[in-house]
């Protein structure tokens, strides 16, 4: 999934459980992993600043998709304010 161009999310299709890759705030990332035994860190993916996730019910949906709502924000207000003006 992407916001200007850019990644904020990464569903693992092909994955059973199902799994989504978001990126965080470092800090974040590392509460969410410690927290969290289905929270890993990014698949694939830069470690410090993306986790995936595993969808196998034990994290709450309405966390998940603030996470993702979360990590749609952080990649938009990264982007350059000509595109961020057109979103």
């Amino acid at each position: 999934m992407k916001v200007g161009g850019k990644i904020f999310a990464i569903i693992g299709e092909d994955k059973e459980p199902l799994t989504v890759s978001i990126k965080c705030e470092p800090e974040i990332a590392l509460v969410l992993r410690s927290t969290h035994d289905s929270v890993q860190p990014g698949y694939h993916l830069n470690k410090r600043h993306w986790n995936t996730v595993t969808l196998d019910g034990t994290i709450d949906d309405r966390h998940v998709l603030q996470w993702v709502d979360d990590s749609y924000d952080l990649v938009r207000d990264g982007l350059p304010s000509k595109i961020r003006d057109q979103i």
